[in-house]
């Protein structure tokens, strides 16, 4: 594909001189960035598929994480209308607008062709950049929210109805930083070898997770079954799992339900343990969700967290799947109502009891159970009704010592896959100028 070169706009010359925080060694003595309008970079393009040489196989979406996606292959089919005569021709490198908001995007996004060209609706802006201009570099600028929102919230009109109202010129109007071609040209390539970093430690972390929920399958007795298809060769042989009812192994409480006048954001009152505060496989603290007991504790014991109490959010759209283990950090915690704190009997090992509650058949069980037309619910006699098959606690020490393992693998590449998304949001800061009233 090639770009033409500007018939019409000038340079702003009389702009003001940017440089931004960061910038790679050999521009440093290079020419300043420049504020310019977005319409000396792109232009509209307005080909249509007149020829129908391309068909509903080849009509694409933009998605505010993935960019520009085939249809077919990212939802499974092509939402195509009668005809595809009308739509827009998107080559590969040029950018697309989509007009319909998003929740950390309210007035559309901006996203580059990366994939094969194709086809999209009219209710879609199609633009290809002059030969000065980087369109990877501006998919990377306009990828951070910061500056599409900046850029395009003057521009864009809304309706009554939330849609756009835009005219497509319009949407070039706005000014922009950037530098030369070949200073683009390096912040895109290191952006996108960031981007690459970050979507292969991305799928470490999916087929991990993965690779757990097939061993999650061989690991633990079907249903029917009394014992499971794959089992670590020194138990092999000794005989059937027990099925039982969760209340014969563990013992189930509810928490306290705290009058709202003791409860605050005082540090020096008694931690809390809230179903907000219960995510999937982890607790999580912070400002805006933790709360304090600042009442009388007499008569409260019972409510007490301990290390390794397993704790399930009973309400909410994710109930059941909330599930986590009490750390030595979260100990001493007082436990509210509507969570569900599990303590091991003898001969059940809670770590074991975790992963048959944090697994797809559990969150199956409360699907089923939850017969709520409100907020989804599961009571403390449905969790102790809830059948599971033991093995010997020998076993199953074995068993949640091995997914213990692979869990942490998991949380290792999340923490390391987090690492990565925040120095990237940290460079792009860096390598982007800021100048009043221009993105």
């Amino acid at each position: 594909m090639s770009s033409k070169k500007k018939t019409s706009g000038t340079k702003s010359e009389s702009a003001s001189a940017l440089v931004p925080k960061l910038r790679f060694p050999e521009f440093r003595n290079g020419p300043d960035w420049r504020v310019k309008k977005l319409n000396e970079l792109l232009f509209e393009t307005k080909t249509r598929n007149r020829s129908l040489e391309l068909g509903p196989a080849d009509v694409l979406s933009v998605s505010g994480e993935h960019g520009c996606v085939n249809q077919i292959e990212y939802m499974g089919r092509s939402y195509a209308g009668v005809t595809v005569k009308d739509y827009h021709v998107v080559e590969h490198g040029d950018l697309v607008y989509t007009k319909s908001p998003l929740k950390k995007n309210p007035f559309g996004i901006i996203k580059e062709n990366k994939g094969k060209r194709g086809i999209v609706s009219t209710l879609y802006a199609v633009y290809r950049p002059f030969l000065d201009c980087s369109a990877t570099y501006l998919d990377h600028f306009f990828s951070r929210d910061y500056n599409l929102n900046a850029y395009l919230q003057p521009i864009v009109k809304k309706g009554a109805k939330n849609d756009m109202k835009v005219n497509n010129a319009d949407v070039l109007k706005g000014n922009i930083c950037v530098p030369a071609l070949p200073e683009q040209q390096k912040i895109a390539s290191c952006l996108s070898s960031l981007d690459n970093l970050i979507s292969s430690q991305a799928r470490k972390v999916e087929l991990l997770k993965k690779y757990k929920k097939g061993l999650l399958q061989q690991l633990f007795p079907r249903e029917g079954e009394t014992e499971p298809r794959l089992r670590f060769p020194e138990f092999r042989g000794t005989g059937a799992w027990e099925n039982l009812a969760l209340g014969e192994r563990a013992d189930i409480l509810t928490g306290f339900p705290f009058d709202g006048v003791d409860i605050s954001q005082d540090k020096n009152g008694v931690r809390l343990l809230r179903g907000i505060n219960i995510a999937e496989g982890r607790i999580r603290h912070n400002a805006d969700i933790d709360r304090y007991y600042t009442g009388s504790t007499i008569g409260l014991e019972k409510f007490r967290l301990r290390t390794n109490d397993l704790v399930i959010g009973m309400d909410g759209s994710k109930v059941g799947k909330n599930s986590a283990l009490i750390s030595e950090s979260e100990s001493e915690s007082l436990l509210v109502q509507r969570v569900a704190r599990l303590r091991a009997k003898p001969n059940a090992l809670i770590r074991f009891i975790f992963h048959r509650i944090h697994a797809p058949t559990f969150h199956a069980y409360v699907d089923r159970v939850n017969t709520s037309s409100g907020i989804p619910h599961i009571s403390a006699k449905q969790i102790q009704e809830y059948r599971i098959s033991f093995p010997a606690e020998a076993e199953q020490k074995r068993i949640a010592d091995l997914l213990g393992f692979i869990d942490d693998g998991v949380a290792a590449h999340e923490r390391k896959l987090e690492t990565l998304k925040t120095h990237k949001k940290g460079l792009m800061q860096g390598l982007f100028p800021v100048a009043e009233g221009v993105v």
